[in-house]
């Protein structure tokens, strides 16, 4: 084996190539301290997840109608027969031609993990202002099969904190991520938001998160964390696309997002 300050004699690529190279016995060694970090984040993530469980919630008193595939629904009847709602809210404008690729790349791994819960009393909805027309067009180019509806014309996604008017980002009176704040993104901004309903058919929101706060239901990214590039992005998600446009991979195209 090479000497441990040795690094990577033939690749270009100043991601990896001043990396060490070490013996079998050094690198783990060094995998076994690390070892330690990650059972205490694993550790640490399990403890949120419980305080998660634990947060008090709000009673949901306002009624909220949306367009569907079935017509016009109610937010009770997208739980589905389940007792569990999980609400992604996708940024797509009612004057956009397609939906963001952000929100995009996280849908797309929706379909996957919905095999299961689907089976475990959790109902999985996508929320937009666009069109329904637009919602199903983009949905049929993706290939997705989530059930995804319209909050055209209901306070829903203004009430949940995803979508602003214009004339509150020219105030700079946004409330995003649960704070006031300047904002530069448009009228639209990504979050998920969960649910429960009783048996009564009382209904409560639980839980809400927002901006990066989606990122732990992107499994991409955990697969990119584990390579040697990791990310490989020069600022947050710019070398994403719509998983049908890659033919424009990191060619300078701008930011993920609108």
């Amino acid at each position: 084996m090479e000497n441990q300050n040795d690094v990577l004699p033939f690749i270009s690529d100043p991601s990896v190539s001043e990396h060490r190279i070490v013996t079998q016995e050094e690198w783990t060694i060094a995998r076994k301290e690390l070892l330690k970090k990650e059972k205490e984040l694993t550790r640490l993530n399990d403890e949120l997840a419980r305080q998660r469980r634990k947060l008090p919630w709000v009673k949901v008193d306002k009624s909220y109608i949306f367009d569907s595939t079935e017509g016009k629904v109610w937010l009770p009847d997208l739980f589905g027969g389940k007792s569990q709602l999980i609400i992604y809210h996708f940024m797509f404008a009612p004057e956009w031609e397609e939906g963001c690729p952000g929100c995009s790349f996280l849908a797309d791994h929706i379909d996957g993990a919905n095999l299961h819960l689907a089976h475990h009393d959790i109902s999985v909805v996508v929320a937009s202002r666009a069109p329904l027309s637009k919602l199903l067009a983009f949905k049929e180019r993706m290939e997705w099969k989530f059930k995804w509806v319209s909050s055209l014309g209901s306070d829903f996604n203004y009430d949940y904190h995803v979508s602003f008017s214009e004339s509150q980002i020219e105030k700079g009176e946004v409330y995003y991520n649960f704070e006031y704040a300047n904002h530069d993104s448009g009228t639209e901004s990504p979050g998920t938001s969960v649910f429960y309903k009783d048996n009564a058919g009382n209904i409560y929101h639980t839980y809400s998160s927002y901006s990066r706060g989606g990122d732990i239901l992107i499994g991409a990214h955990n697969y990119l964390d584990l390579t040697p590039k990791g990310r490989n992005e020069d600022s947050t998600m710019d070398w994403m696309r719509h998983h049908d446009k890659y033919e424009g991979f990191k060619s300078g195209n701008g930011s993920c997002c609108h």
